[in-house]
């Protein structure tokens, strides 16, 4: 796929093994906001310490300024993925993770600013429950009807088996409630990980498995009840999709790691599981078939993992990890600019 523009945003370093899980927002007066998790050691490891960086753009997208402490870790681990929401209020919601245990205590907060980033409010928790939650970053949803959504995965074993579900807010993120159960797949080696929510007609759930397909849910009452999960035609390893509405449609962009014709095996080592190539798919009837299938990124000896999606004027910014395809080495964080109407072109 052909690039307006293309770079290393956030290469890695000797002190500094892993960047990833980005988020972008645009700000008002057309400057970019972007934010990343910056490990600090032990190989980059989930645990490991971590903080959050931010850069602004002045042009689009095309250059940036030097890199700013957005977030200081105030957790007993880190903090990491970073998510962005512009309300409809006018004001910006940025959620990060604070992990305090590798597999017993991670959970997401909240800030609020309603100066376009300058200043930030206190952290709100926004899961009134104990235990290991996964957010991923650039998961945070607004509906129509102002509800504030921040997708879940809660490991419920030390094999980090997990149940999805939505934690609400609907007074803009000051108090946080579980309206439904968790949703489960008993039958697959890592139960539902990792969701991200679309809002189109109905809310639209979709969730990473071990299964080797990306699994969805839906929601007509605004997530306070949720469809039994059951199997896309989207065949993927175990590894995050991302997906929002494109601008002025109705349209789901979906991104993520197409094994299309790669045998499937349960064997998180096979090559099936490989996190390559990066793909694109998009759906005009809530995500129930997809169609103009392209690549994003075709170089299958490169893994590509947890992308962050932004529209900027008429271009789409990604962010998403480059690293080994059967391994676990990471590169640093891609930036890619496209014109939005190459997704359904």
């Amino acid at each position: 796929m052909q690039a307006l523009h293309e770079e290393m945003i956030a290469p890695t370093g000797p002190d500094n093994p892993r960047n990833g899980e980005g988020a972008i927002i645009p700000l008002k007066g057309g400057r970019l906001l972007l934010a990343w998790t910056h490990f600090l050691g032990e190989a980059g490891a989930d645990h490991a310490p971590a903080e959050i960086l931010g850069r602004i753009s002045e042009d689009g997208g095309r250059t940036w300024a030097d890199p700013f402490l957005l977030q200081e870790n105030i957790g007993k681990q880190n903090v990491m993925s970073v998510g962005f929401l512009r309300l409809q209020s006018g004001g910006i919601l940025f959620g990060f993770a604070v992990k305090n245990h590798r597999s017993q205590d991670c959970r997401y907060y909240v800030r609020r600013s309603s100066d376009e980033g300058q200043t930030w409010s206190d952290p709100v928790l926004t899961i009134p429950e104990d235990g290991y939650f996964v957010v991923n970053n650039d998961r945070l949803v607004q509906t129509r009807s102002g509800r504030l959504l921040v997708p879940v995965a809660k490991a419920i074993d030390e094999r980090y088996h997990c149940v999805s579900a939505c934690f609400c807010s609907d007074d803009e993120g000051k108090t946080w409630q579980r309206k439904s159960d968790y949703l489960d797949l008993p039958d697959g080696p890592i139960g539902l990980q990792e969701p991200g929510v679309v809002a189109c007609d109905d809310l639209w759930m979709y969730m990473r498995t071990g299964k080797g397909r990306v699994y969805a849910a839906r929601s007509g009452d605004d997530g306070d009840t949720w469809s039994p999960p059951e199997p896309t035609e989207l065949i993927a390893p175990t590894a995050p999709a991302s997906a929002k509405r494109l601008p002025g449609s109705g349209d789901i962009l979906i991104i993520y790691n197409d094994r299309q014709g790669v045998p499937f095996s349960s064997d998180r080592r096979s090559e099936f599981h490989w996190r390559t190539p990066l793909t694109s798919a998009v759906s005009s009837d809530g995500g129930r078939t997809w169609r103009h299938h392209k690549l994003v990124e075709s170089d299958r000896t490169c893994s590509y993992c947890y992308t962050s999606i932004a529209f900027h004027n008429d271009t789409t910014l990604l962010t998403y990890y480059v690293g080994n395809a059967g391994g676990p080495n990471l590169l640093g964080l891609k930036l890619k600019i496209v014109p939005t109407r190459v997704w359904t072109a």
